[in-house]
């Protein structure tokens, strides 16, 4: 699944249905903010998800503490949400139904 490199971007409640852009985006560990276009399944949370995250899926979004979905669930995100996960998580499970 590619990841986007945003530079610049901003994290508001709405703004993934406003524009065409990424469908969830976080800021990471590296201070970048990443974005993920249509993800599905299990996916990696590169430069370590924290901070701000904005589920703009028509899924619910699971972040785990561990790589490949693996170890405690830290938060569900639901379709829309935006919200705050500290310190970090490393991996997120997308739903498959929509």
């Amino acid at each position: 699944m590619p990841v986007l490199l945003l530079a610049g971007a901003t994290l508001l409640p709405g703004a993934a249905h406003a524009a065409a852009g990424p469908d969830f985006q976080y800021v990471g560990q590296d201070d970048r903010v990443h974005g993920l276009t249509a993800p599905r399944g299990c996916v990696e949370a590169e430069g370590g998800g924290a901070r701000a995250v904005t589920n703009g899926t028509g899924s619910s979004a699971t972040l785990f503490e561990g790589h490949r979905c693996s170890g405690r669930a830290l938060r569900v995100m639901r379709p829309g949400e935006v919200g705050q996960v500290r310190p970090y998580f490393a991996s997120v499970r997308f739903s498959v139904t929509r």
